[in-house]
Parts: structure tokens; C-alpha cells; sequence
């Protein structure tokens, strides 16, 4: 007797909890900078990270429901699988759910505007409109190489300095500082996803970084942001941030992780491998926010 799943679990994975800590951790550490700067507020630092769920949730959605249309998720993919793609959702089902997590999003997202500004609503559209074009769309931003460079902005720079900005008012350069570190990292998550899938990917034209430049260029890129994060923990301590003793062995110790992590992703020949390493890497993105943001608070 062949049991049948429940619907939950579905959804659950097709939210792929593993890339939420990429919309968690801005949050925390831009809440943690507002925090030193004595402007901590918990409302509007509640619903940034309410609206960084919901598009972060919106865009795994979306990535589902295009990739399975363009041809991307297939029978010949690797990796986890894919509601649509293995038919345990239907693609009007998915697109539904896409649609009410942007919409949620943005209702969510409006309510900002009584700490910053209407302008925060131009970026929130922006944030929505992007997660949608990252698959979807006549010129989608993964299927011309350009995912890397979506993650950075808007995962980092973009949620970091929005996140403080609602509670401060302004935006600091480490404030930014930070925030590259954090987009970074986690373009390294789509990093190992995208150099997983680059036979499947290149066969259905979706020309990521790594079909474009090949595997070396993405061991460097993903090496390149650790040795970025480790970077700006080592520049904050010396902007006084933190004792500059504890930054420099922090920073010595996250650099290590990273060449630790660039190992496998250089020594795998599994998919299976490179799902474990993916997992690694949001929660190596959660536990930097952490320590970062700790350090910031603590001084």
C-alpha cells in the first residue's frame, strides 16, 4: 500500500527551507548595527524580516514553477526534487502560491513606509519585481548570468541597509560594509546550486555564471567571498567595532571555514555531495550573521 504524502510537506520543501537563512541573517545583522547606534527597534525590524521571508519564499516559488517551463527542472536534473517538475504540484497551483507570497509581501512591506518613507516603497517593488525576474520574464536574471549579482544586491546590500535604515534613518558605510559580506555569502548558496546543475542548466540554455565561466571561475568566486567576509570582520575591528584581537582570530577562523568548504566543493563528484555542501552554506551564513552581529552588539 503506497502512502501518499501530505500536501504540507510539499510546500514545505518546495519553500526550500534551506535557502531561508539568505533572508534571515541581513535582517539580524542590520538590526544588530541599528542596535549599537542606540536605534534598535524591534516593529519595523519584525516586518523587514516578515518581507524578507515572503519574497525570499515568492522567489523559490517562482524558481520552481519558470525553471519547470523553460526546461530547466527535468528528469535529467540533479539535486532535490522540484514540485512542479516531479509532478506533485500543479504549475497553476504553483504560480497561485508565487502570486500570494509577492502579494503578501508587499502588504507587509507597505507598512514600512511609517518609519522610512514612501521611496521604501520603490524598493520593495523592486525586490518583488527581481525575485520574479530571476527565472521568469523575457530577459530572466539567472538564465542570463546575472542571479549572482541579483543575491548580492538585494540579499545584502539592499536588506542590510534597508533594515537599518528603518530603525536609524541612515546608512553608514559599515552598515554596507557588512551587508557585502552578508551578499556575499550568499551568492555562495546559489553558487553551489548553479554549480551542481551546470550540465542541466546548459542544456536548457540557462547560462549561469558557471555555464558562462566554467567551474575554476566559480571555486574562485566562491573562495573570493569568504576571504570578503572574513575582510570585513577584520575591517570593523579596526574601525573599533571590537577588540581587534578578537577580530583578527574571528576572521582567521571564518577564513578557515570557507577554504574548508572550497575543498569540498573543489574535491566533489556527487550530487549528493554538493546538496550537503549547500546546506553548509546557509548555515555558514547563519551562524556569520550571528557572530558578526554579536560582536557589533557586544562591542
Amino acid at each position: 500500500m503506497t502512502s501518499v504524502e501530505p500536501r504540507w510537506r510539499i510546500w514545505l520543501a518546495a519553500a526550500r527551507p534551506r535557502t531561508l537563512p539568505a533572508a534571515v541573517a541581513p535582517v539580524v545583522v542590520g538590526s544588530a548595527f541599528a542596535w549599537q547606534a542606540g536605534a534598535f527597534d524591534g516593529r519595523p525590524a519584525g516586518i523587514c524580516l516578515a518581507f524578507a521571508l515572503l519574497v525570499q519564499i515568492g522567489t523559490n516559488f517562482a524558481n520552481d514553477y519558470y525553471d519547470f517551463l523553460k526546461g530547466a527542472d527535468n528528469a535529467a536534473r540533479v539535486g532535490p526534487r522540484r514540485a512542479v517538475a516531479s509532478g506533485l504540484m500543479a504549475p497553476a497551483a504553483m504560480r497561485r502560491a508565487m502570486i500570494l507570497a509577492f502579494g503578501l509581501a508587499f502588504l507587509v512591506g507597505l507598512s514600512l513606509v511609517a518609519w522610512g518613507g514612501w521611496w521604501l516603497v520603490v524598493i520593495g517593488v523592486a525586490s518583488i519585481v527581481s525575485g520574479i525576474a530571476y527565472t521568469g520574464g523575457p530577459w530572466p536574471l539567472g538564465y542570463l548570468g546575472l542571479g549572482d549579482l541579483f543575491v548580492f544586491v538585494f540579499f545584502g546590500l539592499v536588506a542590510v541597509g534597508a533594515t537599518f535604515y528603518v530603525q536609524a534613518g541612515y546608512v553608514s558605510h559599515d552598515v554596507l560594509y557588512a551587508a557585502a559580506a552578508i551578499g556575499a555569502l550568499t551568492a555562495n548558496i546559489l553558487v553551489v546550486n548553479n554549480y551542481r546543475d551546470a550540465g542541466t542548466d546548459a542544456a536548457a540554455g540557462k547560462r549561469t555564471l558557471v555555464v558562462r565561466f566554467g567551474k575554476t571561475s566559480a571555486r574562485a568566486q566562491f573562495v573570493l567571498a569568504h576571504g570578503l567576509a572574513a575582510a570585513v570582520i577584520g575591517l570593523l575591528a579596526w574601525r573599533g567595532f571590537f577588540p581587534r584581537a578578537v577580530g583578527i582570530a574571528v576572521a582567521a577562523g571564518f577564513f578557515a571555514g570557507g577554504l574548508a568548504q572550497w575543498r569540498v566543493l573543489h574535491s566533489a563528484q556527487t550530487a549528493a555531495e554538493l546538496v550537503r555542501l549547500l546546506g553548509r552554506c546557509g548555515v555558514w551564513l547563519a551562524v556569520y550573521a550571528a557572530v558578526l552581529s554579536a560582536l557589533v552588539v557586544a562591542g
